[in-house]
């Protein structure tokens, strides 16, 4: 019996491509196709798929990981895809935790998405082998540290030193060594400047 995929993306012409991707790939029929996240969860509360490709940011009252979370708690056996054009470090992190069992970066091809199809529906996980690199002034976003990675979730989301201190549970003085070696990293000269760019850049998008 084929494989029912639900597709979830708001870029029509991505959203085809993966349409088209579905239907000539042997084993597979498509199911549902939507440009929102929340028709995909409404989709699977009447209907029953084996898989689900969803995008990330996709427009609507629900992003794909949040989709994605409630997907998985509604109907654990469906296999989920989360796909993304955003190297945002956190969103890899997230759909870990939530047990989506493949996620494909738009931008970084090592494989078809119809492999990447085949090999979550053989059981495996699939994960990209490396993180994008994104230039940030001076230095690439893989050049930050995981500790570095959260304060900069903090600080895009507007988060004081104090905050971020209280919230990962760090002495001030830490929080602020590790902005200043950021700073040092990218040639920024402001916290403001860095938060910005690295939001511009997609590093960190924040709420």
């Amino acid at each position: 019996m084929a494989v029912r995929v639900v597709i979830a993306e708001d870029f029509r012409m991505i959203r085809e491509i993966f349409e088209g991707a579905v239907e000539q790939s042997e084993g597979y029929t498509l199911a549902a196709s939507f440009p929102t996240a929340l028709q995909a969860v409404r989709y699977l509360e009447k209907e029953d798929a084996e898989l689900v490709l969803m995008d990330v940011l996709i427009p609507g009252s629900m992003n794909g990981l949040d989709a994605a979370e409630q997907i998985k708690k509604m109907k654990p056996g469906v296999k989920i895809i989360i796909v993304t054009s955003m190297p945002e470090l956190s969103y890899e992190k997230r759909a870990r935790e939530i047990g989506v069992e493949g996620f494909w970066q738009k931008e970084v091809q090592e494989q078809s998405i119809q492999e990447i199809m085949d090999r979550v529906m053989a059981g495996e996980p699939v994960y990209p082998s490396e993180q994008p690199q994104v230039p940030i002034g001076n230095t690439l976003s893989t050049d930050f540290t995981e500790r570095e990675i959260e304060i900069l979730e903090e600080l895009v989301a507007g988060a004081s030193n104090k905050e971020i201190a209280e919230k990962l549970c760090l002495e001030v003085s830490t929080v602020k060594m590790h902005i200043s070696n950021m700073l040092q990293k990218t040639g920024y000269h402001s916290r403001l400047e860095l938060a910005v760019k690295a939001r511009h850049f997609g590093i960190v998008i924040g709420e």
